[in-house]
């Protein structure tokens, strides 16, 4: 407990440090920005006082000065208006958008939102109004803090998708773990029960009763087996699907009550299909269940198997509360249940089972609320 919380407190101290350190990037480039935009604005000053020397001069007025500051900026867009806001020179503009009057108006309203105009008043009461935008370095520099932003947020996205895969990695193994531990505690007291179950055969205990009883004890074997297979690659073989399916309806259908009316329909021809026999009825029985479980255990219950060319589709059919449009994905996510106990893993361990291990699909084939829901699976049949 002491070292969990010892790794809470480092990794909070580690988001705080990190927290600190964007900040501080961040503040500096806006620092940054606002002493090159400062900067900026010193050119276009000069560049304004340089332009009002210019209009000014006379014969006997230094211009060398004057034109040699508006010539050196390459870098800045600049329009000159007149006090009437007609445009009179343009600098560092693209010559096609300068020389197209709604263009270069366009432009103009952009400049005028970048920055505030400089005055130019070249003698009392005419004036001269300077607009400049940001240079392509200060544009630059603008976008830098939303690119450093944007891969500061990827790159905690991709440690954070590490740190989840990692930890559902171990949640699987130990999963696995005691599922393999779980079938092997489970296999000593069901030897006794075959042992016993020998003993009633002799002892000439009533056939139906040992039958049944042998059943459950079959049935526990399957249960074991399919424990035994989480966390590894199970066996597939070409089975008759339609058989193996029946099997697990015929089992199911002895066990629940008789307020569940049951119907299956299936090809009289075996349909061939390549699986894992202990997996598959896992899959029929945890559909079974949830639309049993749907039905509040009463109503009707249908398996239909259904020929589709290259697919086959076993469709399971209830009378129950239906599922709502939004919730047709979501019901296969672990741990989403409508129920008030259980841990929601029975779709999502279907689904699994279903497309990891048999590369079929499984879906909400229909649902309408308060009248039922169909499930599909559906296989590759094998030629």
């Amino acid at each position: 407990m002491q070292f969990s919380n010892r790794k809470n407190v480092t990794r909070w101290i580690l988001i705080a440090a990190s927290f600190v350190i964007i900040t501080l990037i961040l503040w500096n480039t806006y620092t940054f920005f606002q002493i090159f935009k400062n900067e900026e604005r010193i050119k276009m000053e000069h560049w304004a006082e340089a332009q009002k020397t210019l209009l000014n001069a006379d014969e006997n007025t230094e211009v060398e000065l004057p034109f040699k500051i508006i010539s050196n900026n390459k870098t800045i867009p600049i329009i000159l208006t007149n006090q009437d806001g007609g445009i009179i020179n343009t600098s560092n503009i693209d010559e096609k958008i300068a020389t197209n009057k709604i263009q270069a108006a366009t432009w103009l309203k952009k400049l005028k939102k970048e920055n505030d105009p400089i005055v130019i008043e070249y003698v009392p009461g005419k004036f001269q109004y300077l607009y400049y935008g940001d240079s392509s370095l200060l544009n630059k520099l603008k976008y830098y803090p939303i690119a450093l932003v944007l891969i500061i947020v990827l790159f905690g996205a991709l440690v954070y998708n590490f740190y989840k895969s990692t930890k559902m990695a171990t949640q699987n193994k130990l999963w696995a773990g005691m599922a393999k531990e779980t079938a092997h505690q489970i296999g000593t007291p069901l030897s006794s029960l075959i042992g016993w179950l020998e003993i009633m055969k002799a002892d000439n205990v009533d056939a139906t009763t040992v039958s049944e009883i042998e059943k459950d004890i079959t049935r526990l074997q399957t249960i074991t087996d399919r424990f035994s297979k989480i966390g590894s690659e199970p066996v597939l073989e070409i089975r008759d699907i339609i058989t193996e399916t029946q099997e697990s309806y015929d089992y199911l259908q002895s066990r629940f009550s008789k307020q569940v009316v049951f119907s299956f329909k299936a090809p009289k021809k075996a349909i061939l299909v390549s699986l894992n026999p202990a997996l598959h009825s896992w899959t029929i029985e945890n559909l079974v269940k949830n639309a049993i479980d749907a039905m509040k255990g009463r109503g009707k219950l249908a398996v239909v198997i259904e020929d589709d060319g290259k697919l086959v589709k076993i469709k399971v059919s209830d009378s129950g509360k239906g599922i709502p449009k939004n919730q047709f994905k979501s019901i296969f996510e672990p741990g989403f249940t409508t129920k008030k106990r259980g841990w929601g893993l029975g779709l999502s361990l279907t689904k699994r089972i279903v497309e990891e291990y048999h590369k079929g699909k499984i879906k909400v084939l229909n649902s309408e609320i308060n009248k039922g829901t169909t499930m599909q699976v559906s296989f590759k049949k094998e030629v």
